[in-house]
């Protein structure tokens, strides 16, 4: 039996690697994708239903539990789901069928969504009205408050509703994806109908009310005093003003969560911008996958609305209690200082407090940033810098999730404004900021900005900026290379290192990885840089086995390796064949997590462990001992332990060549996570994860021991 299966049209839910080593005869030497995804998010509910948590982050990670699962359902079931309805025959890399992937998912996460329905229902809500935030039922209401919420409606609803009929001539309404939704039946209200309208409403039929997107889920009743009302029930109790003379029953919430996957063939993707633009538009007509509806829903709309939405029973998921967790997010945005974590200080390192020129302190040294502790305004000032420089020449950038209103792009407009040479990378490929990065892309060629889409084949993922100075006879440049976006939102929650630097040979390759992007250039070796899809897997298995070689011979060997996920089986391969030999291995792993560790004579030199915490782990880290001492070596990168990262997207690794920072990145970051007993879970030999101990039981916090400190402190 080998675990290499064939390519599945979706191509994400196969193993695309070559015969493994060691992997060849037991499936259970893996754990599945999918199913080490859930633990994942298990391990976000965790977080969720931690009572040490203020009340407004407790109810923050209800909300990313959910938004974590209907992307999983938009992207990773809907991907099983058409293996299935396509007839397709690929086995995960753990031996699974489609089916049997689906069986187990919603096997699992049935009791994940009751456990989080329950600490919603009994602990959040409770201890929000302890703190005077409390969500009430409209039929409680007083009648001067019940009128003042009807004439919200007159005023601010009833406009821009559109209550859709189902009938002969109207048929079943197109649910778009996530939206919420109010199902009812109405029929003739005889006693008081017009005998010349009595031949259209002759029967009972399902009705469908969409409730406006724009307009905030909970309605103030008080909003001084922290009172709401549900919108769905404000729109229930004035329902007879959409259906007038019709008898109405009472209106139950659903909602439909569709297939979001955008695939680009080749040969179809000529203008890269333009099919893009088409697939957004497809997406909305994409299949459903799953259909969330109340509880209390009568068995026969639940089945009306199955057969509209062409989904079976086990698709079908009822709800108890609140349908669409994250709209209480409206909440985290009260003035409540005391039920959220208070912000944490952020500091600029020391080399860039000095007022001088950025571009002087790079000449000297490398310069490390660690967010969100090291504040990002010092990569946006570097950008800022560069655009003001009347030496600098030009300004290249890659450019994935940068957010609206971004100050980069501000300063990449006004560089280009001055007559700097400008070039923007931008992926519109970047899942669900599609819509936005044509926007601002678009914005950025009006202003003369050169923007480049792409590869249609690859998904530029790396994370780098090239500035061009002219210095004196010669150019020079200097280089951004990071692990995360050029996103002043998410620098805030996500954690992520950057490096700032003026080696000549990581500027030669980064001018080189641009003329690769834009060019097309053939550019096949970097003298620093690792890159994806050209070497990246290569240079990993090469430094991997290094390892292997040094222990086999006596010398020292490590590896620390820290990503958000890692299912490459080529790659496990190479590390299961490094614990045999006796290299100790640690793995940071935030996400999935495809390993499986601590299994006598295979992996029992390897340990796992994922950090869950208020930031989002996002910086990937490699370290090899490499025989010890000055020899060792450390890199950062854009790049996870993926098949995609490998063979399907541009990634790059950079080495850290500063002896302090790379001491800094060992010592100090790697080491702080191996003895984090706060956020760490510790993956065991069966998939499971176990805590350390809770928050309240004290213990090392690797996420709060870097607040407030420089980055080399």
């Amino acid at each position: 039996m080998t675990l290499t299966a064939s390519k599945s049209k979706k191509s994400p839910h196969a193993s695309e690697t070559k015969k493994p080593d060691i992997l060849e005869t037991d499936w259970r030497l893996l754990f599945n994708r999918e199913l080490s995804w859930l633990e994942f998010n298990q391990r976000v509910l965790e977080e969720a239903t931690d009572d040490s948590l203020p009340v407004l982050e407790r109810l923050k990670f209800l909300s990313i539990f959910s938004t974590n699962l209907d992307e999983f359902f938009m992207i990773r079931v809907s991907g099983l789901k058409e293996q299935i309805a396509e007839g397709v025959g690929d086995l995960s890399a753990d031996g699974m069928t489609a089916s049997e992937q689906i069986d187990e998912i919603y096997k699992r996460l049935r009791p994940m969504r009751k456990r989080q329905a329950a600490y919603l229902r009994e602990s959040v809500f409770p201890a929000l009205q302890e703190a005077g935030i409390t969500i009430e039922s409209y039929a409680s209401l007083t009648t001067k408050e019940k009128k003042l919420l009807d004439k919200y409606f007159h005023n601010n609803l009833f406009p821009i509703l559109t209550p859709q009929s189902v009938d002969s001539s109207h048929p079943f309404p197109y649910v778009s994806n996530l939206s919420v939704n109010l199902g009812l039946f109405i029929e003739p209200n005889r006693s008081i109908t017009q005998a010349n309208l009595k031949h259209l409403f002759r029967q009972k039929r399902f009705a469908r009310i969409k409730l406006p997107p724009s307009v905030p889920r909970l309605v103030p009743i008080n909003e001084k005093n922290g009172r709401y009302a549900l919108l769905e029930e404000v729109i229930a109790a004035n329902v007879h003003e959409l259906f007038q003379n019709m008898k109405t029953s009472q209106a139950f919430l659903f909602r439909v969560t569709r297939d979001a996957d955008i695939e680009l063939r080749e040969d179809e993707a000529g203008d890269l911008l333009r099919t893009l633009e088409r697939e957004l538009q497809r997406r909305r007509d994409r299949f459903a996958v799953r259909l969330e509806v109340a509880a209390e829903m009568p068995e026969k709309m639940v089945k009306l609305l199955a057969a509209g939405t062409g989904l079976a029973d086990e698709d079908i998921e009822r709800v108890e209690g609140f349908v669409d967790i994250p709209d209480l997010m409206q909440l985290y945005g009260l003035d409540r200082p005391r039920l959220k974590e208070k912000p944490i200080a952020t500091v600029v390192p020391q080399p860039l407090q000095k007022k001088e020129s950025i571009f002087d302190v790079l000449k000297r040294h490398d310069v490390l940033l660690h967010h969100p502790y090291n504040s990002f305004s010092s990569v946006t000032d570097f950008i800022a810098e560069a655009a003001d420089d009347a030496r600098v020449q030009a300004i290249k950038i890659c450019l994935y999730r940068t957010g609206k209103d971004s100050p980069i792009v501000a300063s990449l407009v006004r560089a280009s404004r001055l007559g700097k040479q400008v070039t923007a990378l931008v992926e519109l490929k970047a899942r669900f900021d599609e819509e936005n990065n044509i926007e601002w892309a678009r914005r950025l060629e009006n202003e003369g900005v050169h923007v480049v889409y792409g590869i249609s084949t690859l998904k530029t993922h790396s994370k780098v900026l090239l500035v061009v100075r002219r210095e004196k006879d010669k150019l020079s440049r200097y280089v951004h290379l990071a692990t995360g976006n050029y996103n002043t939102v998410t620098s805030r929650i996500y954690t992520d290192l950057g490096l700032l630097t003026s080696d000549e040979e990581i500027g030669e390759d980064a001018s080189n990885l641009f003329n690769f992007l834009t060019g097309y250039s053939q550019q096949s070796k970097y003298k620093r840089l690792i890159v994806a899809p050209l070497n990246l897997r290569e240079r990993l298995l090469a430094l991997i086995n290094r390892e292997r070689k040094h222990k086999e011979a006596g010398k020292e060997a490590r590896i620390i390796i820290k990503a958000n996920s890692i299912t490459d089986v080529e790659l496990i391969d190479a590390l299961y064949l490094a614990s045999r030999s006796g290299v100790e291995i640690d793995l940071i792993i935030r996400g999935i997590c495809a390993l499986r560790p601590g299994i006598k004579g295979l992996s029992d030199h390897i340990r796992v462990r994922s950090i869950i915490g208020r930031f989002l782990e996002h910086s990937r880290i490699f370290y090899f001992a490499n025989g010890g001492g000055e020899t060792e070596e450390v890199y950062i990168g854009s790049a996870d332990l993926m098949h995609r990262s490998f063979d399907r997207r541009v990634e790059v690794v950079t080495p850290i060549l500063d002896p302090e920072i790379r001491q800094y990145l060992k010592n100090k970051v790697l080491t702080s996570y191996l003895n984090d007993a706060i956020n760490a879970r510790i993956l065991a030999p069966d998939g499971s994860y176990k805590r350390l101990t809770n928050r309240t039981g004290g213990g090392f916090d690797s996420q709060m021991y870097f607040v407030g400190i420089d980055s080399l402190s």
